[in-house]
């Protein structure tokens, strides 16, 4: 191990983790340096280009021995090249439902606790429906197609001032209280090709917006000097998140919201046809509208027809078929 890094300061960086009993899951990275996290919201574009370069310039320490300590059990993992770690592992004891605090300790070779974060787990209530919904142009505009457009909206904005679409909280707080008690609220799992270099601002605009609590799954860091690639990620690593979740929950219905700027009408499509059975509608918001015709055509290739299936170009287009099928009133 460096020597040179244990002097220096280090973030263990939990993301917020989920699952039940016999599936649980929470992952994170080890990054050199202290933890960074705006805390002075402002229009002034210097402010927020710094705040964002600084997101990206990090420096993860690799192979580092990673801790996790769960009442009796304890489990050890080494952290990847681009220094990220995760843990998948059953509970021995029962847990109960909401969110659980949760500690990762990363150790040095003489088991010494170099660094500690924290972060939340959480364990969904045993509701009807659960939500697995895309972030970047199906909740947050972010001009996807548009990479100039995006990049201005990235560096000059703050996660307080990046605008939701029209009515897509009233409808994202519809669905977390459908068929369910305000205390017992359905489940969101936000998975986006935004990187985990966002995370903390992602958190911060959810929060600010009163959107429902959820667990992000989100994609690999990326470093400056791939910002102009921000938000690009395979079709494969967002198929393999949405597909972790519906395993970790075989009992569950799903509903999968999304838009059509880059693959998630491809994704969803897929997912519907290897996982039939827990599939209930798909909602895409019509970005792109040059791929009208083509989110209809995968739709058409979904197996099972009684999943629900919209393409809209307004919230509140969606809310009128989520009404009309049932899911909401």
């Amino acid at each position: 191990m460096n020597k040179s890094v244990l002097k220096n300061n280090v973030t263990v960086k939990v993301y917020h983790g989920y699952g039940h009993k016999e599936n649980l899951f929470v992952c994170g990275h080890i990054l050199a340096g202290k933890p960074r996290k705006q805390s002075k919201f402002t229009d002034n574009y210097f402010h927020n280009f710094v705040h964002i370069l600084k997101s990206f310039s990090i420096k993860p320490i690799a192979d580092a021995c990673v801790q996790l300590s769960w009442g009796n059990q304890i489990f050890y993992t080494n952290t990847e090249a681009d220094g990220y770690f995760q843990f998948e592992w059953a509970s021995e004891t029962e847990i109960s439902y909401g969110w659980h605090n949760i500690k990762i300790k990363y150790l040095d070779n003489d088991n010494q606790i170099i660094a500690m974060g924290e972060g939340k787990l959480f364990v969904p209530h045993s509701t009807q429906y659960a939500f697995i919904s895309d972030i970047d142009d199906t909740v947050l505009i972010s001009h996807s197609v548009s990479t100039g457009k995006k990049l201005r909206v990235m560096f000059t904005k703050n996660p307080r001032s990046r605008k939701t679409f029209a009515d897509v909280v009233k409808f994202y707080n519809l669905l977390a209280n459908a068929h369910t008690q305000p205390n017992l609220l359905n489940p969101f799992f936000y998975v986006s090709s935004s990187e985990w270099n966002l995370y903390d601002d992602l958190n911060e605009f959810f929060k600010h917006n009163q959107l429902p609590k959820g667990a992000f799954l989100l994609s690999g860091i990326k470093k400056w000097y791939q910002l102009l690639k921000t938000g690009n990620t395979k079709h494969n690593g967002k198929l393999m998140r949405v597909s972790r979740i519906l395993k970790a929950f075989p009992k569950q219905k799903f509903i999968l919201l999304g838009d059509n700027s880059q693959l998630d009408p491809e994704i969803y499509a897929a997912i519907a046809n290897h996982f039939p059975e827990q599939i209930t509608a798909i909602y895409i918001r019509n970005i792109a509208h040059k791929k009208e015709t083509t989110t209809i055509q995968l739709f058409e290739s979904i197996e099972n027809k009684s999943i629900f299936v919209c393409q809209f170009d307004h919230t509140d287009a969606a809310i009128s078929h989520s009404k009309s099928i049932g899911l909401i009133v």
